[in-house]
């Protein structure tokens, strides 16, 4: 992506369901740890700001702590994290270690707004003395309605220390945990327990966190997958209603695990892909010690909009599924490329902006080939003798494919003006000269979405102008990014996207503003009557304006001065999205069709933004 998003974050759960020590016997010392590592690893793509880990040890007696937890904010996170475990280990005498747990959460962040450093580092903790009440939480989302779960904590008579969405979650899940606590003390009183410390072992039994998720939950809106336990070692993970976020669980005769991606738990532990299964939407896995898991159902389901940039970008591509759907999204764009070379494949250049367009570019190339393939068979039909060798040489054309971009180590400068930092910025990637006949061949360049533009037009465009190609075409095997997201996707302003300043700069120029003002009164009445959840209006915006001419203005705007060639844009219809990524139809960055109301809520209030010349986000 050459535009680079970030994106909050991985979750990891791992439930060890037989005694420690016959699984150190049958697998090895510090098998939890060591899972729990290379859960995190295998994960690091999906945040890198920081990591955390908590383990909770159900054998700690009493003057130990049976709960253990690291975060770290480091260069490389997740190596410091154990590090930090392995020196807390090495500096313990007795037989207790700290994280010789039954129970690991595991967690890796992406900070997408707001603080960062250690101290906003997953999984946070709500400790106590009482092991029911003791809480760690640790999630991959973002909620679009914060500031309404932090009146209602208000409203409870709590004093929350910050609005944040972690804040909130925290301690609203923490409400409905104690109260239920309070409600199984009184019934195991009621059935004759007086003994405090029997009340408080008979807690393990009775404690049920299925109506504490579904009274915790019922008000949070966005996308969402987080887990946690309370000190008796009962665990739960929970996915949002629309299942926009992902979660996938693997069982086993020793062991529960949960992760944000199902490669992961395959590659980990040797797992089928079969028996590697989804977290459904709206559900809760809750696993407790000695117990079978099970799956209840939080919230009632919406229609499933997962979301489709962990197909396109942001999950590993080493899923089996993610593969295959990453190649049918560049085979699906051949006959636009086509169109847009003119059908001159003689004459044109193949090539992809590392490292993550890689496997759509793949499937462009096969769509490429048998688009060839097709022309050879056609070409030996209408002429009714063909010699072997020019049949030979007619079945031997390929597409030309050449690695002309190259991907250097970002350069980290000191210097801080904006004109001399993009003259830095240039040089985050770099060509190879040569790759393609000066004033003779067209380029094609692949990129698996553009968002804002900006490394395009100040870095690799720039770049490519070196080659002097005859014609310059921009593939995104996405769709254009026209709406921001609220969800867990660092696109939260509708002024950063380059589709969005198209479709403006092509209502002004076509004598519009008029459209944006009239809209904007309609926007702010329905945000003063409670009615911005309703729908998304932004979208008539782009209704007004045609795709043609956001495709040319937008080639206007990103077209360095370097670049002497003609420049055009070809992207992914959000039909063949759909074709290639069946399952995961989560589209609202590129439909405006937002799953939830806060959705709508959010995209609105962007707008209000923007026409006011606010850089304020809509959710935080």
């Amino acid at each position: 992506m050459s535009d680079a998003l970030r994106h909050e974050c991985g979750i990891a759960l791992l439930q060890l369901k037989t005694p420690q020590e016959q699984v150190e016997q049958q697998f090895g010392s510090k098998f939890g740890l060591r899972k729990m590592y290379l859960l995190l690893e295998k994960m690091h793509n999906r945040g890198q700001d920081g990591a955390g880990l908590a383990s909770l040890n159900l054998n700690a007696p009493p003057g130990y702590p049976r709960l253990d937890r690291v975060r770290s904010d480091a260069r490389q996170p997740i190596l410091d994290l154990f590090r930090q475990i392995e020196r807390e280990q090495e500096q313990v005498t007795g037989s207790v270690r700290p994280f010789d747990g039954q129970l690991f959460l595991g967690h890796v962040r992406y900070g997408t707004f707001g603080r960062y450093g250690v101290e906003a580092c997953h999984p946070f903790l709500r400790d106590n003395n009482w092991p029911s009440r003791m809480l760690a939480v640790a999630g991959n989302f973002n909620l679009t309605n914060t500031p309404e779960l932090f009146q209602h904590l208000l409203d409870l008579g709590q004093h929350p220390k910050q609005m944040a969405d972690t804040v909130t979650v925290m301690e609203r899940i923490g409400h409905f945990l104690d109260e239920e606590v309070e409600r199984c003390y009184e019934v195991l009183k009621g059935a004759g327990v007086q003994d405090k410390a029997a009340i408080s072992k008979a807690m393990e039994e009775v404690l049920d966190l299925t109506p504490v998720l579904r009274q915790a939950f019922k008000k949070f809106d966005g996308g969402y997958v987080m887990g946690g336990f309370n000190g008796q070692g009962q665990a739960f993970v929970v996915r949002d209603p629309a299942g926009i976020r992902p979660a996938w669980m693997y069982e086993n005769q020793h062991l529960v695990v949960v992760a944000s991606e199902r490669a992961v738990i395959q590659t980990v532990f040797d797992a089928p892909l079969d028996e590697v299964k989804e977290l459904n939407p709206g559900q809760g896995l809750l696993l407790s010690p000695g117990k079978a898991s099970r799956r209840v159902e939080v919230l009632p389901p919406l229609p499933k909009k997962s979301c489709s940039f962990e197909r396109i970008y942001f999950s590993r591509g080493t899923d089996q599924d993610i593969y295959r759907e990453r190649k049918a999204l560049g085979a699906l764009l051949t006959q636009d490329v086509l169109e847009a070379i003119e059908g001159d494949l003689e004459h044109t250049v193949f090539s992809f902006i590392p490292n993550t367009a890689e496997l759509a570019f793949y499937g462009l190339v096969k769509g490429l080939e048998e688009q060839m393939q097709q022309r050879a068979l056609e070409a030996l039909r209408q002429k009714a003798s063909w010699d072997a060798q020019s049949v030979e040489q007619l079945f031997k054309q390929k597409p030309r494919v050449e690695k002309v971009a190259v991907k250097d180590v970002k350069a980290r400068t000191f210097i801080t003006s904006d004109a001399h930092r993009s003259d830095m910025v240039q040089h985050v990637y770099d060509i190879t000269y040569g790759s393609i006949r000066s004033g003779e061949d067209k380029l094609v360049i692949l990129d698996d979405s553009i968002v804002r533009g900006t490394t395009l037009k100040e870095s690799i465009l720039k770049m490519l102008s070196r080659l002097n190609p005859k014609a310059l075409v921009v593939v995104s095997s996405a769709p254009q990014i026209r709406y921001p997201d609220c969800y867990g996707i660092d696109m939260a302003r509708l002024n950063d996207l380059a589709a969005f300043r198209a479709a403006v700069s092509c209502l002004v120029k076509q004598g519009k503003v008029g459209l944006m003002e009239a809209l904007y009164e309609e926007v702010v009445a329905a945000i003063a009557e409670n009615r911005d959840g309703e729908k998304n209006y932004v979208q008539s915006l782009y209704a007004a304006v045609s795709d043609v001419n956001i495709l040319e203005e937008m080639a206007k705007m990103l077209k360095p001065e370097e670049l002497s060639c003609p420049l055009r844009f070809v992207f992914q219809r959000v039909e063949h999205l759909h074709l290639a990524c069946p399952e995961h139809r989560g589209d609202w960055y590129f439909s405006g069709d937002y799953p939830t109301r806060g959705g709508n809520r959010f995209v609105n209030q962007a707008f209000v933004h923007f026409m006011e010349g606010s850089d304020g986000r809509s959710y935080q």
